[in-house]
């Protein structure tokens, strides 16, 4: 199994994101999971590739030429892909991975969530997908999604089939009990 992890090229204020993504890394190599990521040595991104190869975990980077270029590629990777651009690259991660987990980040984290979270909704996939909500970062958007499906522009089903948890160890778990939502416009989906 592996699982993409979407975060950020910055650290964040504050130790806590780094550190989550440390225990994200070394979460997954603990317990025998692949992770794939955005390629990067920066950021959340770095800390969660090293504390999984830290702790002897596959690590599969993919990352787009021009970043390589600019010399922010992490080169102590089990893979490292080189795309040719951004679409390519979360092309790729969503083929090698089996789930998906957002950590704290910034445009580019959310660009890659609401992206798989939209192909999940229209049933382009059956990946589970979750958010680990450091701190509480994500209870805004979480509320803005409650508003979304209170204004009727997103079904409650699609709201619940995003995970959130605080402990990576729970979101493992939580991953194996999903029950996926027929997608939007599936053939038997009456809604």
């Amino acid at each position: 199994m592996r699982i993409c992890v979407f975060c950020g090229s910055s650290a964040g204020k504050g130790p806590g994101y780094l550190a989550a993504a440390e225990a994200v890394g070394a979460t997954l190599a603990a317990r025998g999971i692949g992770l794939v990521y955005g390629g990067a040595s920066v950021g959340t991104m770095g800390a969660v590739a090293d504390a999984a190869l830290a702790a002897g975990g596959e690590v599969v980077g993919v990352i787009p030429q021009s970043l390589v270029d600019r010399e922010v590629a992490h080169h102590g990777l089990t893979e490292l892909h080189v795309v040719a651009d951004l679409h390519e690259r979360k092309a790729k991660m969503a083929t090698l991975a089996d789930a998906f987990l957002a950590l704290p980040g910034g445009a580019g984290t959310l660009e890659e969530l609401f992206e798989v979270y939209t192909w999940a909704q229209l049933g382009l996939h059956a990946k589970p997908i979750a958010l680990l909500d450091v701190a509480g970062y994500y209870q805004p958007m979480l509320r803005f999604l409650d508003h979304m499906v209170d204004e009727g522009f997103l079904a409650s089903t699609y709201r619940e089939m995003l995970l959130v948890e605080t402990d990576p160890n729970r979101v493992v778990d939580r991953y194996a009990t999903v029950v996926r939502a027929p997608g939007k416009w599936d053939q038997n989906h009456a809604g």
